[in-house]
């Protein structure tokens, strides 16, 4: 059953646990506060949608999550797909998209799915995890230099064109504060874990600018005075066309959410020695998804260093995230308005610091030293989210890296024809288990050998091989010991084979097979018109009675071996 970890944790709860939720729940919300605006602001939205997502997807995670120390929000990785739905179809197209991402997460859950994000390849992950940092890196360059440019150019080249154009326009000022939030913010883990630097640096810069008057923009100063009340559930109308056009960047959205959830609960796995239970983890985060957005929200996920921070300051239970949640609103509420004073140049230092570590530099190149098929899905992966699109990128990312795996899995699965005396260089000569040492084959009988996967992109090779034969011999034996699966394209091949062998009257017999290839050839119906010999020995045996009688010892399909 798809239970929240909410239920279970409170089976067994008292008060020391509820005092140590609190305390994490205040302190991760406080740490939120900056985070959730920052991520908003990058995104391309105003200041309160993030903290309104902060509130509202938080509350939902943790209350219905899969995880028991996970911490939801708006976070680093969703900044670079929002910012481009923002600008291609405004608000209202960013509130439909981040709700079918939710529909999409909620039938993953529901299905059962959760352990599918595996799958995805480790250089698609790193290579647009990479990219999302430097984006988000060239986005804040503005802000982190006080250059005031307006109307800053989507594309990531025209971008820094516009920098150097513009880097006569240097505010002192705005690049004193962010230099000053930078080192504080790295010198700060040595003074204390518990409480972050971006929190104190951006405390610290606030008052500077606040009482000296520097002359240097605020969040108020752009967006205005921040609303304080509760925002109005909302859902916009929109056109099949642009629902059409918003399904890549749907998917997008949900593909990131469930990847970035599932690690963050992976992680706190680790730190926590626990088990999250990742189907109700996926429905979580689409429910979140899909509420949110009503009221104004943009897409939220699990996020790795708020949960991090939540279980260092004790959090053990999903209560400490419904407390974050609850702080956040307090916040929000009653001190929002003091947000309009925090400079613009100390969000952009934050999240440059966040694009460092995003950035995984360390872990991209350590991947750049793996096979070259791995690079090469690395670094399209990661040029094509820095100067095309993240969706376009993940994409690409993905039929390439599947691609190349089959290739990988078609260069080991390998056709070796054997005549005359049979010999296998590669068996011990102490093991005897199915060994293939010194038979005189008979007259007119032939094997070929299959080793590895039969699936269609081994089939070619085998179709070759035997293509090669102009004139087949009285009997062919196909030995499978080494295929552990066969499909579809496979099954043809062997198909051809076989009614190629009819037409010239040569007998095929089929030896060692493994359970999947022997459930999907009788499945196929294929089983009745071969010999079917438990071992080689076997088989050559047949082979010699067809090539003298022209006659199988035996019926075709042994009992039980047809379709069912």
């Amino acid at each position: 059953m798809l239970v929240p970890q909410l239920i279970t944790s409170l089976r067994d709860y008292d008060r020391s646990r509820f005092l140590s939720d609190c305390i994490a729940g205040v302190i991760v919300g406080i740490v939120a506060l900056p985070l959730a605006i920052a991520f908003a602001i990058a995104s391309g939205v105003t200041p309160d949608r993030g903290l309104w997502t902060a509130v509202i997807a938080g509350f939902l995670i943790s209350a219905l999550g899969g995880s028991r120390v996970q911490i939801g929000g708006p976070t680093g990785a969703f900044v670079v797909i929002v910012y481009g739905i923002v600008q291609q179809h405004g608000i209202d197209g960013l509130i439909i998209a981040t709700m079918m991402a939710g529909a999409i997460l909620v039938a993953l859950g529901v299905a059962r799915l959760g352990s599918i994000i595996k799958f995805i390849p480790y250089p698609v992950t790193v290579g647009f995890t990479s990219g999302i940092a430097v984006i988000i890196f060239t986005s804040q360059i503005s802000d982190l230099l006080g250059l005031g440019i307006t109307n800053l150019p989507a594309d990531f080249v025209l971008k820094w064109r516009a920098f150097a154009e513009n880097i006569d326009r240097i505010n002192p000022w705005a690049a004193g504060i962010s230099a000053g939030c930078l080192l504080v913010i790295t010198l700060w883990s040595r003074i204390s874990k518990r409480i972050p630097g971006a929190l104190i640096a951006l405390l610290l810069a606030t008052v500077t600018v606040s009482v000296f008057k520097l002359p240097v923009e605020t969040i108020a100063s752009r967006f205005g005075e921040l609303p304080s009340g509760l925002p109005t559930p909302r859902i916009p109308i929109v056109d099949w066309e642009t629902l059409t056009r918003l399904v890549g960047p749907a998917m997008t959205i949900a593909a990131l959410g469930a990847i970035e959830s599932l690690l963050s609960a992976v992680v706190a796995d680790g730190m926590i020695g626990g088990r999250h239970r990742s189907n109700v983890e996926l429905l979580a985060q689409g429910v979140a998804n899909i509420v949110t957005p009503v009221f104004g929200g943009i897409p939220a996920t699990g996020a790795i260093a708020r949960t991090a921070t939540n279980i260092k300051n004790g959090a053990r239970t999903p209560v400490a995230g419904i407390v974050h949640a609850l702080t956040l609103l307090a916040i929000t509420l009653f001190f929002g308005k003091y947000a309009g004073l925090i400079p613009m140049a100390a969000l952009a230092a934050i999240l440059v610091v966040v694009a460092w570590h995003m950035s995984e530099w360390r872990t991209f190149r350590d991947v750049l030293r793996a096979p070259r098929s791995d690079v090469l899905v690395l670094l399209i992966t990661f040029l094509l989210t820095v100067l095309i699109d993240l969706t376009v990128a993940i994409q690409a990312g993905m039929v390439l890296a599947a691609f190349l795996f089959m290739k990988r899995m078609a260069d080991v699965t390998d056709v070796t024809t054997l005549t005359g005396t049979l010999h296998d260089p590669d068996q011990p000569s102490s093991d005897e288990s199915g060994a293939v040492y010194r038979r005189q084959l008979p007259k007119g009988v032939e094997v070929y050998e299959i080793n590895g996967p039969f699936f269609f992109g081994a089939a070619d090779a085998f179709s070759n091989a035997v293509g090669t034969v102009g004139k087949l011999p009285r009997v062919l034996i196909i030995r499978l010991r080494n295929v552990p699966t066969m499909d579809a394209t496979g099954l043809h091949a062997l198909n051809r084979v076989i009614k190629r062998a009819n037409d010239q009257r040569t007998q095929v017999i089929l030896t060692e097979l493994q359970a999947q290839p022997r459930l999907t050839l009788a499945r196929a119906g294929l089983l009745r018109k071969v010999g079917v010999a438990a071992t080689l020995d076997r088989a050559i045996e047949m082979g010699e009675v067809v090539s003298i009688t022209g006659e199988l010892p035996i019926p075709a399909a042994p009992a039980g071996d047809g379709p069912e």
